[in-house]
């Protein structure tokens, strides 16, 4: 008995240092396929936004929907009323679109996103930071159904890496989505 604990507890110490090693890669699913709109999920307003014009310049199509926090303030502004300020501004204004979010979780934002959604094709394009990728596609394909969901990451070096383990910073965004991922995936998936 004691030899079989000698050579299995090792055993489960590599296995979770290999599962904890590749965490960050599991996190990430960068896989952008041509779609009908893309969709911005609200949250980070630097990197996302960026992608999701750069993806629309690429062709991946037609037309851009930018989730913005209803509810939300900077100042005396609204984030509504700033983003909007912004889309007017890009030279691809006609193609963009600002939908008011007003849910807090990925979940409620989803429910939001599908009213912007509605006439605005089949095919949709997320976009959002990439630790939050797989998340967001299990959500949106369970939330927003009658939509064929991809997913492409916004990447922020500042925020997060799949090596989480060499900064401080990237190792709590990897432990903090790993639980809401699993919140998601165990309980809320099926409220």
């Amino acid at each position: 008995m004691m030899s079989k604990q000698r050579v299995l507890l090792p055993l489960a110490g590599v296995l979770l240092l290999c599962v904890a090693a590749t965490s960050g890669w599991f996190l990430v699913v960068d896989q952008p396929r041509e779609a009908d709109v893309i969709l911005v999920i609200a949250g980070e307003t630097d990197r996302r936004p960026a992608r999701g014009l750069e993806l629309l310049n690429q062709g991946y199509a037609p037309r851009m929907i930018l989730n913005v926090p209803a509810g939300a303030t900077i100042y005396q502004w609204t984030q509504l009323e700033l983003a909007q300020r912004y889309v007017e501004g890009l030279p691809q204004a006609r193609a963009v679109t600002v939908c008011p979010i007003y849910g807090l979780s990925t979940k409620a934002e989803a429910r939001d996103a599908a009213r912007c959604l509605q006439n605005a094709g089949r095919r949709v394009l997320l976009v959002t930071s990439d630790y939050h990728t797989r998340r967001a596609l299990s959500t949106f394909e369970r939330e927003v159904q009658n939509h064929d969901c991809s997913v492409a990451a916004a990447y922020d070096p500042r925020e997060f890496g799949v090596q989480w383990w060499r900064h401080r910073e990237w190792a709590k965004v990897n432990l903090e989505e790993w639980m809401r991922l699993v919140w998601w995936e165990v309980v809320d998936r099926w409220r």
